[in-house]
């Protein structure tokens, strides 16, 4: 026997013992179905061939739904850890000056963000604000209605959200200062000192065009929003 013939009978013994080897394997059983259609001759039609290629279709758009679900759960997982990770850094200063520090260097490394700025809205006259600003580059001070304004971009009637996001080339350089220029999108994160006190704002800004945009899910930017938040309040109390 040659070895020709010894091949193909160990390749039948394979398929007779393992026919799930052959059933398994797409382009093998679509093999087999175009040469049994090629058999049968033009006048059939082959019922069990469509309805294969209609199931390997439904697989096919299946398969890609399962891969999108599991690369959108991979990036709220991440989105997640990265938030829990800088809310972990706000907490370690033990003063307002090292809490300001660390928001514009490692908080912001970790947002991965090119600007990140912390607006509060203050009454105080010049002398105070230069004050304040001393805190940290970070910090601006701006006046009563600023943060409003801003938000809603000088239209009236417009609610105010707690998590405005937004692609843009901000003509703000009161916030921005000199990167005003390549600011391209921004996160703007409301915030509520209690009652009383005047509101602040936290501005995220990104060169990236694509890294806020108003169609993407803010709930982990609100959450960031409430815990910066309750530790402003420390430091204001």
């Amino acid at each position: 026997m040659s070895d020709v013939a010894v091949d193909l009978e160990e390749l039948r013994e394979k398929i007779l013992t393992e026919p799930d080897v052959i059933l398994d394997d797409r382009d093998i059983m679509r093999v087999l179905i175009s040469a049994n259609e090629k058999s049968l001759g033009g006048n059939i039609v082959d019922l069990r061939g469509i309805a294969m290629e209609r199931l390997e279709s439904r697989l096919d758009r299946l398969e890609d739904t399962h891969r999108s679900v599991i690369a959108a759960a991979y990036d709220n997982l991440a989105g997640t850890n990265q938030i829990h990770r800088a809310v972990l850094t706000m907490m370690d200063p033990v003063d307002f000056e090292g809490f300001l520090k660390g928001i514009g260097t490692d908080v912001a490394a970790i947002l991965r963000v090119d600007s990140l700025r912390l607006v509060l809205e203050s009454e105080a006259n010049s002398e105070g604000e230069i004050a304040v600003r001393r805190l940290g580059e970070v910090l601006t001070v701006v006046k009563p209605g600023f943060i409003a304004d801003y938000l809603t971009q000088g239209r009236d009637g417009v609610p105010l959200r707690q998590v405005t996001l937004r692609q843009l080339r901000p003509d703000a350089e009161v916030l921005y200062g000199d990167a005003t220029q390549w600011i391209n999108s921004e996160a703007l994160l409301k915030l509520d000192f209690g009652e009383g006190r005047l509101p602040g704002m936290l501005v995220l800004g990104s060169e990236d065009p694509h890294q806020f945009r108003p169609n993407q899910a803010t709930d982990l930017l609100a959450f960031l929003a409430g815990v910066f938040e309750r530790q402003m309040r420390r430091w204001l109390s």
